[in-house]
């Protein structure tokens, strides 16, 4: 089984206290999102899962504790990093600020266990094709050698997303094609292994490799282990993902990214935090009288001869 620590929020950022307690303790409780009232316990130890999923904008606050976790589990992460300022990404550290935390994540964990994330792409009048094409270049000369691969996406037009961001630019196909023709060149040119993740569409003849963001393939290729093989169902349309367990919440996360999905609101997300207790179990609150607690299945995913926890250092 995959624990994945990002997906519903920035966890590592805003709530590195409590993640390390919940691997310390062994355990953690996760709230169904769509049933409140419905929890679901997992148990956080190596016999128990596979690998563990890192998904964040900002990995700074966790660094000096991280070999906590790394020590003990099999772990794979994703770092996002855009062209986007403080307009967009209010508590997200600038470009530079973001690559010497992604270097200094690279000490600890090895380039082959980290995947630099340059999405959403979108548009606007101020980040425009020609804006993402200078700085992917400039991210590009600066991660590659330091990072397994990219990842992008285009933006997705979800109702909310009109509403947050009015200034935002519709993506025509033809917008489409010039940027995923401009990231492929800039890509070749560095070496930089570059895929797409959660669209169906097909740039391979920019060199851009079709794929999930969160493969068995890629996960075990970091960590030096052999998964068996096991269909890719994704979460949406388009996703190419292995299914994993997330542990976080949804609007919980303060890096008020304009485009985010995971967040009704910043002001929402501002009110649950206070919520939070670092010794709680669960990341909002505690548990009530009124929740259901179940326990997660947990089936291990890997090969007989595989060892849960033995990283495969790329350093």
């Amino acid at each position: 089984m995959i624990i994945n620590t990002g997906a519903r929020t920035d966890t590592v950022q805003f709530y590195t206290p409590w993640l390390l307690k919940r691997f310390e303790e062994g355990y953690v409780f996760s709230r169904n999102p769509l049933f409140p009232n419905k929890v679901t316990r997992y148990e956080l130890t190596p016999e128990t899962v596979d690998c563990v999923e890192f998904c964040s904008k900002n990995y700074r606050p966790i660094l000096k504790d991280l070999h906590r976790i790394t020590d003990r589990f099999s772990t794979h992460f994703q770092y996002t990093i855009t062209a986007y300022g403080k307009d967009i990404e209010p508590g997200v550290p600038s470009i530079d600020e973001s690559i010497d935390t992604l270097l200094g994540l690279e000490k600890q964990v090895g380039a082959g266990r980290i995947c630099w994330r340059y999405d959403p792409v979108l548009l606007t009048e101020k980040y425009t094709i020609d804006v993402h094409k200078k700085t992917f270049e400039y991210l590009a000369e600066r991660l590659t050698g330091h990072v397994d691969r990219c990842i992008f996406s285009f933006v997705e037009m979800y109702k909310k997303l009109k509403t947050n961001m009015p200034e935002l630019i519709p993506l025509t196909e033809e917008d489409r094609e010039t940027l995923a023709e401009n990231l492929g060149s800039t890509a070749k040119k560095y070496g930089l292994f570059l895929q797409t993740c959660g669209t169906d569409g097909d740039y391979s003849r920019y060199g851009i490799h079709p794929s999930g963001c969160m493969t068995l393939e890629m996960l075990g290729q970091a960590n030096g282990i052999t998964f068996r093989g096991r269909k890719h169902k994704g979460s949406r349309a388009g996703c190419h993902c292995i299914e994993s367990r997330d542990i976080g919440a949804y609007d919980t996360c303060l890096n008020g990214c304009r485009y985010c999905y995971a967040n009704k609101s910043p002001q929402k997300a501002a009110e649950n935090h206070k919520l939070h207790d670092p010794d709680s179990p669960i990341l909002l609150g505690h548990l009530k009288k009124t929740d259901i607690v179940s326990q997660g299945v947990q089936k291990s995913w890997l090969e007989k001869n595989s060892v849960p926890g033995q990283q495969k250092m790329d350093i």
